[in-house]
């Protein structure tokens, strides 16, 4: 399910990459109780023939946080973690934090 995030390059692939699908990022704090519960509920429900057009990428902020601060500097989107945000058109188009990261409301977003 998960592409991870580990490089600069990889943002400038997203880039490109969110013209022709939708790009979903979840930036993850191993650390945090809520992040893990939020993946974990993430996953659980995560069926990929409900959303065949979204590659989705994992980003550990512990280990890459300057990747989480070009995000933010990049999309217009404060840090907080755990996030998801969609990347469409080079823009980000969705971006939900904490207990609002939803399943269905992240498969509703991909639809627009």
């Amino acid at each position: 399910m998960w592409n991870k995030l580990t490089t600069l390059a990889q943002l400038e692939q997203i880039q490109d990459e969110s013209k022709e699908k939708k790009i979903l990022i979840f930036k993850h704090s191993t650390r945090c109780s809520i992040s893990s519960a939020a993946l974990s509920r993430l996953e659980r429900n995560w069926k990929s023939d409900e959303m065949p057009e979204v590659k989705s990428y994992l980003l550990d902020l512990i280990s890459f946080r300057q990747l989480s601060n070009e995000i933010e500097s990049l999309y217009h989107i404060e840090h907080e973690s755990p996030q998801v945000l969609i990347i469409s058109n080079g823009k980000s188009v969705y971006d939900r934090s904490h207990l609002a990261i939803d399943y269905n409301q992240i498969k509703e977003a991909v639809k627009n």
